[in-house]
C-alpha cells in the first residue's frame, strides 16, 4: 500500500510543474500595441511658444527624462503621447497654463548583435529592421556561422523572452540578437 502512494506521488509530481510554470511566452513577428520608451531613447519634446524647453531629452536608465522646471518625468513604458501627457502635466502644475506639449522619437535605442559576426555590439536602430539587416549592419556573417536561424532576446512586460528565429523577423530595439 505504501508503494503504491509513492507511485501515485511520482506521478503527479511532474504534472505539478507544469501546472506553476505555464507556458512561455514565445516571440512573434508583430510588435503587439504602439512602440514604448524606455532607457536609452532619444525623444524630441516639443512644447509651443517655449523654445527654450523645446529640444532633444534622453531617457535615463531609470526610464525618466530630465526636464526643466518639473524635475525628472517617468516615461518608460509610456507611448509618445502618453509621454507629452506626463509632461504637460508637470508643467502645468505651477508653471504654465495648458501647456500644449508634442513628443517624437528623435533616437530610438541600439539593438545588440554577438555570436558569429564580423563585428559584434551595439548598433544604432532604423525602423523596420529585420535580423537580415542587422547582420549586415554588424558586417555580416563570420565564415564559421549556421546562416538559417539565430536567437532573439526581448524584454516583453519585463521578462527577457528567447526565441530562434528566422533572418527577415524584425527586430526591435533594446533586441539582443545571437548568431551561433
Amino acid at each position: 500500500m505504501r508503494w503504491l502512494r509513492l507511485l501515485f506521488l511520482m506521478l503527479l509530481l511532474p504534472l505539478a510543474a507544469c501546472a506553476v510554470s505555464g507556458p512561455r511566452p514565445v516571440l512573434t513577428s508583430q510588435l503587439v500595441g504602439p512602440y514604448t520608451l524606455d532607457a536609452g531613447d532619444v525623444v524630441r519634446v516639443t512644447v509651443y511658444g517655449e523654445d527654450g524647453l523645446s529640444r532633444s531629452y534622453r531617457v535615463d536608465d531609470s526610464g525618466k527624462v530630465a526636464f526643466p522646471l518639473t524635475g525628472p518625468i517617468d516615461v518608460r513604458g509610456k507611448t509618445t503621447e502618453q509621454a507629452a501627457a506626463a509632461i504637460a502635466a508637470g508643467l502645468a502644475r505651477g508653471f504654465m497654463r495648458n501647456p500644449n506639449v508634442a513628443v517624437e522619437i528623435d533616437t530610438y535605442r541600439p539593438f545588440y548583435i554577438q555570436g558569429g559576426i564580423a563585428n559584434p555590439g551595439q548598433f544604432a536602430y532604423v525602423p523596420g529592421m529585420t535580423v537580415r539587416a542587422a547582420v549586415s549592419t554588424a558586417g555580416g556573417f563570420a565564415a564559421d556561422t549556421l546562416h538559417s536561424q539565430v536567437t532573439i532576446y526581448r524584454n516583453v512586460g519585463g521578462e527577457t523572452v528567447t526565441s530562434r528565429v528566422g533572418l527577415d523577423f524584425p527586430i526591435f530595439p533594446g533586441d539582443t540578437i545571437s548568431v551561433e
